[in-house]
């Protein structure tokens, strides 16, 4: 299916999977890890995380091919108390380490009411909502924080970056309503961002991004010359340092100087740390009461006064529920740059390409 946009077609989430698969297990991944993965990645895309799903494909392919990722990890609990535990993700695909890591907070919160757990040795995972949402299906509220494996926002102030888009994710149940899902970067935009728009020849806005003399950098080529924009100011920056801190040294993961630019070397490892937290709702209120509460201030919100020319309020992850909805019917959308890109991989892989 051919859209307005010029050159960009839909492909069935079902399409999309298999490809990812196929992909997957012609780099090495075992047939069962390359399905969890490719499922994790289509959630991504139908979600509307384009910079964070099959985008993501041909890096990842090019880190376990060189080495860089392990293909037979031993994911497991190495610390481990009542409410707590930590993961070695043992260096594999992070996708696997996170479902892993959300899985045991899930269960630690059912005895305890909560469950925190930390990762270490992981590697990038996609979007941050994939894992705080976990716990929903669960009737609990999902917390997830990450440290970013590229730096690209420097200390206010500061002109060397030691920090990255360390994303923070908090997802809460509703009843009838979409639950409230806040997936955000302490920058004003995802490094993915900058570099779809690099791939797609476009400009960045103004105000994404700084060059080493601090004026506004528009040209996504040169995203390597610059750095990142905090979200308010030095405000974003502090959140930047406690998401790192939380998700990387706690978890005896890099952070800072430590952090490795695999984008640079792709056959080192990233040692990525993550932290997911779990918990139960009933363990503070009636879960359907909560959830009545939870619908009634969404539905507040929505129908509030709003300021001229604004046609609609929405509330955080609403839009990512609407293409969800959108793309189960009509398909993921694929840009013609991005098929030319998965064609390729493709080719060099030997496989039969997604479109």
């Amino acid at each position: 299916m051919v859209t307005e946009e010029t050159g960009t077609r839909r492909v069935s989430a079902e399409k999309l999977a298999g490809f990812i698969v196929r992909a997957f297990a012609a780099a090495g991944l075992p047939q069962r890890d390359a399905a969890i993965v490719a499922d994790l990645m289509t959630e991504a895309d139908l979600r509307g995380s384009d910079t964070h799903g099959v985008f993501r494909l041909p890096q990842y392919v090019r880190r376990i091919r060189a080495g860089g990722i392990n293909t037979s990890p031993d994911i497991r609990i190495i610390e481990e108390r009542a409410s707590t535990a930590m993961v070695d993700g043992d260096n594999g695909m992070g996708h696997l380490a996170m479902k892993f890591a959300a899985e045991a907070a899930i269960d630690k919160a059912r005895n305890t009411g909560i469950g925190w757990v930390g990762a270490r040795m992981s590697n990038h995972a996609g979007p941050a909502a994939l894992y705080a949402m976990m716990p929903l299906r669960h009737d609990m509220i999902g917390f997830y924080f990450a440290v970013s494996s590229l730096n690209h926002l420097p200390p206010w102030g500061g002109a060397e970056p030691l920090l990255g888009t360390n994303p923070i994710a908090i997802a809460i149940p509703a009843g009838e309503e979409p639950p409230i899902v806040m997936d955000m970067a302490p920058t004003v935009a995802a490094f993915g961002k900058v570099r779809l728009q690099a791939a797609r020849g476009e400009p960045m806005p103004v105000g994404w991004m700084i060059d080493r003399d601090g004026k506004p950098m528009t040209d996504a080529t040169r995203a390597d010359e610059g750095f990142l924009l905090p979200i308010g100011d030095y405000k974003g920056y502090a959140l930047a340092l406690i998401i790192g801190l939380l998700a990387g040294t706690l978890n005896r993961a890099a952070f800072g100087r430590a952090v490795n630019e695999v984008m640079k070397s792709q056959s080192i490892a990233s040692n990525t740390g993550q932290s997911i937290a779990a918990l139960s709702i009933e363990a503070f209120a009636p879960l359907e009461e909560f959830k009545r509460n939870v619908d009634d201030i969404i539905r507040t919100i929505r129908s509030s006064q709003r300021l001229p020319n604004v046609e609609r309020i929405w509330l955080p992850g609403e839009q990512s529920h609407h293409k969800l909805q959108d793309r189960l019917a009509s398909g993921i959308p694929l840009t013609a740059t991005l098929r030319r890109t998965l064609g390729e991989l493709a080719k060099e892989l030997g496989i039969d390409p997604v479109i």
